[in-house]
């Protein structure tokens, strides 16, 4: 039987969304307010979903604590209060989008769920945005 464990936090984070092969006039016409020179942030939603067998002899999937501080070491630690242009290293080079945050924070903690399997990241972006990225290629 499988079973699906849910984690939310929380980071606040600045970014620009811009693409340097692109001139200013196209920036600005695609990105909007997002390619606001200086950045802009957000106040972001996280939501990790795990899944796996529930082990007999302790009836966890994987314990609540563990996924917490992974997401925590792996994730928070790295974004929370950064400019996610400059300062996050595994977004270094990639256009913060919701979309691409989302799918880097899987590859960023895929590796420290086991024995569960990451299934889903959730990003709100805002109240009104939301990106789930269920894993394959960015």
């Amino acid at each position: 039987m499988k079973v699906r464990l849910v984690s939310t936090s929380h980071f606040s984070a600045a970014h620009r969304l811009h693409r340097d092969d692109w001139d200013e006039e196209t920036n600005r016409r695609i990105f909007d307010k997002c390619n606001n020179p200086h950045g802009h942030g957000h106040t972001y939603g996280l939501e990790v979903t795990v899944e796996g067998e529930i082990d007999p002899e302790t009836g966890y999937v994987m314990d609540f604590g563990i996924l917490k501080k992974a997401v925590q070491e792996h994730v928070l630690r790295a974004v929370d209060r950064r400019h996610l242009n400059f300062d996050v290293d595994f977004l270094a080079g990639v256009n913060p989008t919701a979309e691409n945050i989302a799918a880097g924070i899987w590859k960023r903690l895929e590796p420290h769920v086991a024995p569960a399997r990451l299934i889903r990241v959730t990003l709100d972006e805002t109240e009104k945005n939301r990106v789930i990225y269920e894993g394959g290629r960015p």
